[in-house]
């Protein structure tokens, strides 16, 4: 792999020539402890997105503020940009499985406990932002041990393909979760919602014991000592490679995947549809989430090139969905959207994970996650404001046009970075436009 700083010598994984081929997207499955993780995986996603569409169309049901709503996804989200980087410290610091069995019990008894409140008929809208921020808590050392402890399960040479199996396994679930949640809430009530999602973590629970340790890949731990959390940080800012990947998927996930806020808001205000619809709308953008992921699977390569590319095209899409007069045609954009979405999050990830020295990328992971994720307690109630306040296509396109913004910027400074250059010519007649490092431009000019 290629560490350089050039838009497009971003890590580059090559696959082995054994996982070529018609099974190449599903090659990290013939892995015994990853198949048993990402069985587990799949059953409490498809809990988590149950959970998660309650859990808006509640807080929406309560108090009818798309605000409240983001107030929700901030208090999640807020111990991941408080408390972050020390997850990625205890993930590079102690076994991760033994950590994933903890907060994973942990995770489960947090959705049993929002079902007992909604079944009693004593749940309160602070009971949702307590529970929200205590599974923000758990996540600060989950997200990033979870993150990392793929690479002891399958090794570096099937990293970016399990990575990019781990986003599908996600967005299956987002296919099944919704329409699931949509279902009992029309029906039976949240609280049967919530109560799955505590129990289907049982399933990851039980492939976490199965696994057999002998078969990881080792990883060097890092010592117990002080100065660790600056040493991670002191790594990634000498790295452009890393540091302008996490920088862009920073602005998206702050300010472009708001879609608690805009869905709640579009379904309720713009189009009067009830939560059946919502769980629609949210399995749409999950069909186009689940395309991204399978098709990255199949690449050999993660470019910055096409991490900027698949931003710019993000956020060109939200403003669409955003100014879209009919309902038909803003259901059928948020598949594209969800594809773009995934593709950024995907490539960003794995090209960090692939240039990071093992030992460090616990703490590197951390910090990644913290920026994606972390910046939604300053995105999440700023956008629910807009959308409360100028109306849903506002606020909707605000993020598509900060998205958009931040990829034209973070794609020139990457090209500045490594010196890359337009480089004019032709190509079987026609002619081309590339883009190449300075020392090639300058070679192709001496040639003419």
């Amino acid at each position: 792999m290629s560490t350089g700083p050039g838009a497009d010598s971003a890590p580059v994984h090559k696959p082995d020539t054994h996982t070529r081929g018609r099974g190449e997207t599903f090659s990290s499955l013939r892995i015994r402890n990853y198949r048993l993780f990402f069985t587990g995986a799949i059953v409490s996603n498809t809990g988590t997105w149950m959970a998660r569409i309650t859990q808006d169309w509640l807080v929406l049901s309560l108090t009818g503020s798309a605000a409240a709503v983001g107030i929700t996804t901030a208090l999640q989200f807020l111990p991941m940009l408080l408390f972050g980087l020390y997850g990625g410290v205890l993930a590079d610091r102690y076994p991760k499985r033994r950590i994933l069995l903890i907060s994973q019990a942990a995770l489960g008894l947090c959705g049993l406990a929002l079902a007992v409140l909604t079944l009693s008929g004593h749940i309160q809208v602070w009971h949702v932002y307590l529970v929200a921020f205590l599974l923000g808590m758990v996540t600060v050392v989950d997200n990033p041990t979870r993150q990392s402890f793929v690479s002891e399960m399958v090794g570096p040479g099937q990293l970016r393909n399990a990575v990019s199996l781990n986003s599908a396994n996600f967005q299956s679930a987002r296919l099944i979760g919704p329409a699931i949640a949509g279902l009992l809430i029309a029906t039976v009530g949240s609280g049967w919602s919530f109560l799955l999602n505590g129990l289907f973590f049982l399933a990851p629970l039980t492939g976490l014991l199965l696994m057999r340790p002998a078969e990881f890949h080792k990883v060097e731990r890092a010592p117990r000592g002080k100065g660790q959390l600056r040493e991670g940080l002191r790594y990634v800012a000498g790295r452009p490679d890393l540091i302008w990947p996490i920088v862009l998927v920073g602005f998206v996930g702050t300010f472009g995947f708001n879609f608690p806020i805009w869905l709640t808001a579009f379904a309720d205000d713009i189009f009067h549809v009830g939560a059946g619809t919502y769980g629609f709308l949210n399995t749409l953008m999950a069909a186009g989430s689940l395309a991204g992921a399978l098709l990255a699977a199949r690449r050999g390569s993660s470019r910055l090139r096409m991490l900027v590319g698949a931003a710019v095209a993000f956020g060109v899409l939200e403003i669409a969905a955003a100014l879209s007069p009919s309902f038909w045609l803003f259901a059928l954009l948020l598949v594209p959207i969800g594809m773009f979405g995934l593709t950024v999050n995907i490539t960003a990830n794995s090209a960090v994970q692939l240039a990071t020295d093992p030992a460090m990328r616990g703490r590197v992971m951390s910090l990644y996650m913290m920026v994606f994720a972390g910046g939604t307690p300053i995105g999440a109630p700023l956008l629910g404001w807009i959308t409360d306040t100028y109306g849903p296509r506002i606020g909707f396109a605000t993020g598509g046009v900060i998205s958009l913004a931040a990829a034209g910027v973070v794609g020139l400074v990457l090209a500045r970075v490594g010196g890359l250059k337009m480089a004019f010519g032709w190509h079987h007649g026609h002619p081309r436009v590339r883009l190449v490092e300075r020392e090639t431009r300058e070679r192709l000019a001496t040639a003419a």
